[in-house]
């Protein structure tokens, strides 16, 4: 076990620092104080930080810390923490961890022994939600989901009987493709849309998954998806295998795969899409 008492010991410190992410009102003093008394400031892109510091006043030495180089920086932040300097960690925008880099640097350095310590600052996971609309805890962060509409599929299904609230990031080319697959795999839930969260045209959408496809062609900036959990009640305690006998069943008598579903729903009781998700799964393990 580690115990860290952060103020009460000489060790050098790794800070995580958050940066604005878009008005620069919002950088906090203590962050200011924090940046300007290190030693050392690791970031993502040492031209758009040395803009952020520049604004600032703050001139310190600076290193890219990046997700591609971040087996290397971390040894390098490591022999610096070593040396006796204090390190802060910054992301271009937002808080380091939270779809950003940062993870291994805080396990090994904790790992180390040596003071990891927060600094309160911007989040734009954290400032959507709240001004989403939508219940507010408990709440799952997903981050953003894969690229690949095949992968992007597989992750929703994990999400889909989740009944808390679940938010996502998603980039603008990517976002009305994300949401026709959160409709079709989800179901038409609750939905808030956050863009430009804290700039000049900040937007908060809010309606349904379903209203969200018409409205987001177009839409820039990075955006905060925030997406209803599963509110059904759940579904009744059943042998899975007897319900997909009962699909094969009516399949086998002639009925297509969409009314065996629906037929075998009006029996059980149990919802269409749940049933289809069921003999969906079973379909690729070439079972039904």
């Amino acid at each position: 076990m580690i115990r860290q008492k952060s103020f009460e010991n000489e060790r050098p410190t790794l800070y995580l620092v958050p940066t604005p992410i878009g008005n620069l009102s919002e950088m906090t003093p203590r962050a200011i104080d924090v940046l300007n008394a290190v030693d050392v400031i690791a970031c993502e892109d040492t031209r758009t930080s040395g803009q952020l510091l520049k604004y600032f006043g703050i001139s310190k030495r600076l290193i890219s810390y990046q997700n591609f180089n971040e087996e290397s920086s971390t040894k390098g932040i490591l022999k610096l923490l070593s040396q006796g300097n204090h390190v802060a960690l910054i992301s271009d925008a937002g808080y380091p961890l939270i779809s950003d880099p940062g993870q291994r640097i805080v396990l090994e350095a904790s790992a180390e022994g040596y003071n990891v310590v927060p600094i309160s600052g911007a989040n734009a996971m954290l400032n959507a939600l709240v001004a989403s609309g939508l219940i507010v805890q408990p709440f799952l962060f997903a981050g953003f989901l894969p690229a690949s509409q095949n992968e992007r599929v597989k992750k929703l299904r994990e999400y889909k009987n989740y009944p808390m609230t679940i938010i996502f990031y998603e980039a603008p080319h990517r976002i009305s493709k994300m949401i026709r697959d959160c409709f079709e795999v989800l179901g038409d839930r609750k939905c808030c849309i956050a863009r430009e969260i804290t700039k000049k045209h900040e937007e908060f959408l809010r309606g349904t998954l379903k209203e969200m496809m018409a409205e987001t062609e177009g839409l820039k900036g990075e955006m905060v998806v925030i997406i209803d959990g599963n509110r059904d009640e759940p579904e009744k305690d059943i042998d899975m295998s007897v319900i997909l006998n009962m699909v094969r069943e009516s399949m086998e008598q002639g009925m297509s795969k969409s009314d065996a579903v629906k037929e075998t729903a009006k029996k059980t009781g149990l919802s269409k899409n749940y049933i289809y998700e069921l003999v969906h799964h079973e379909s690729e393990k070439g079972i039904c």
